[in-house]
């Protein structure tokens, strides 16, 4: 569908793109379950930030079978209605970004394997070292916050304008912040309760295509009004810079 609004587009990868939390469940099938269960209600429980949840599971892993780690990953499953939607966006020119506080190891993986090699994302990155373990590293840390490794809201401001209409997509408790500073927000899961509790306005969604005719709707409408406070969050990071 062709319109003359367009959409700057974030996406979430864990459980938004993918169908579970492969971040999580690798640390599960190749780290100390238990120790990893822990850690990861740790970091919802906000003890611990992103970046020492990260370096704490990957110490679980006491030596890695890299192999046994591939095929793992290649088992992971994606939602179908993806490929659609990132067609969808490049017929009708809306810019899409994958923005994950994942690591770049099987996210690349697993978009190479399903063809979407070139849709742009940000996301930790896993180092591996000569012992059979790995590691995590953070280019996209902000250390003014505490809470994320890989910190959405950046990217969210450094690809988009007061101009732009942006339109954040996920289903976990890293996408809590970086939904706030968009005009729309499509939610489920631990994401979609928040903005239930906070009143935030948002959209439900099961699949992308939920998505895309949601979008389609609110691009045929004459006049698109932006979320008041995603604009005023906003507004708080220009005057920082």
């Amino acid at each position: 569908m062709n319109t003359n609004k367009t959409f700057k587009i974030f996406v979430d990868f864990d459980g938004t793109i993918t169908k579970k939390d492969v971040g999580e469940i690798l640390f599960l099938q190749f780290g100390n379950a238990e120790k990893a269960k822990e850690i990861v209600q740790d970091w919802i429980d906000r003890k611990i930030n992103s970046r020492e949840s990260w370096r704490l599971l990957c110490r679980t892993v006491e030596k890695l079978d890299k192999n046994e780690f591939d095929r793992f990953i290649d088992s992971q499953e994606i939602d179908e209605s993806f490929k659609t939607f990132v067609d969808y966006c490049n017929a009708d020119k809306h810019e899409i970004r994958i923005v994950s506080d994942g690591l770049d190891y099987y996210i690349d993986r697993i978009l190479n394997r399903n063809g979407l090699s070139f849709v742009e994302r940000f996301s930790n990155k896993l180092a591996f070292d000569d012992n059979g373990g790995f590691y995590p590293e953070f280019p996209y840390t902000d250390e003014e916050c505490d809470r994320c490794a890989n910190c959405k809201r950046n990217h969210i401001i450094n690809y988009s304008g007061d101009e732009d209409y942006t339109v954040y997509i996920g289903d976990g408790y890293s996408d809590l912040c970086p939904a706030q500073y968009c005009d729309f927000i499509f939610a489920k899961g631990s994401l979609l309760r928040y903005c239930e509790i906070n009143r935030i306005t948002y959209f439900p969604f099961e699949n992308f295509i939920d998505v895309i005719n949601k979008l389609n709707e609110l691009a045929a409408r004459k006049r698109l009004k932006k979320r008041f406070q995603a604009q005023l969050k906003r507004k708080e990071v220009y005057i920082q810079g």
